[in-house]
């Protein structure tokens, strides 16, 4: 059964993460990368705004899906192809937003000191996609029955 309360409080903490991410989308990248404290606020906030989209894919994964994944660990990019196939919006967009799991892996494990032209061009795709993947997971959530 999917907690729907579970997922509207991550939609929530993204929401606000959001907000504050909307403070850096003007910030060159020199202006970005020549103030470490900022740059560690982007970098952590864009963190957490994936993982907390990964929690409600895997959520509504274990709740709604067909049993994929049960046997073998998923990824992360995976589960946010795998909701279209649940029709929590199309596969166009699963395809743009699964990549930022890729970007999740760079910050996290700070490959090659995490490029830093990645994370300032991923702030606003960041804003742009995870505003649309709330709207398409509230409008999902308002199509379950009960």
């Amino acid at each position: 059964m999917v907690r729907r309360e579970f997922v509207l409080r991550k939609l929530q903490l993204i929401a606000e993460d959001l907000e504050r991410l909307v403070k850096f989308k003007d910030e060159t990248l020199a202006s970005l990368t020549g103030d470490a404290i900022k740059l560690a606020a982007v970098e952590r906030l864009l963190e957490r705004v994936i993982m907390r989209a990964i929690d409600i894919n895997e959520h509504l994964i274990s709740e709604l899906g067909t049993g994929e994944g049960r046997s073998t660990r998923l990824t992360y990019r995976d589960t946010f192809l795998l909701l279209a196939g649940l029709d929590v919006y199309p596969q166009e967009f699963a395809d743009r937003i699964a990549r930022s799991a890729g970007l999740r892996n760079i910050l996290v494990h700070d490959y090659n000191d995490a490029d830093r032209k990645i994370v300032h061009a991923s702030i606003k795709s960041c804003l742009q996609d995870y505003h649309r993947y709330a709207e398409y997971v509230r409008g999902f959530l308002d199509r379950l029955p009960g």
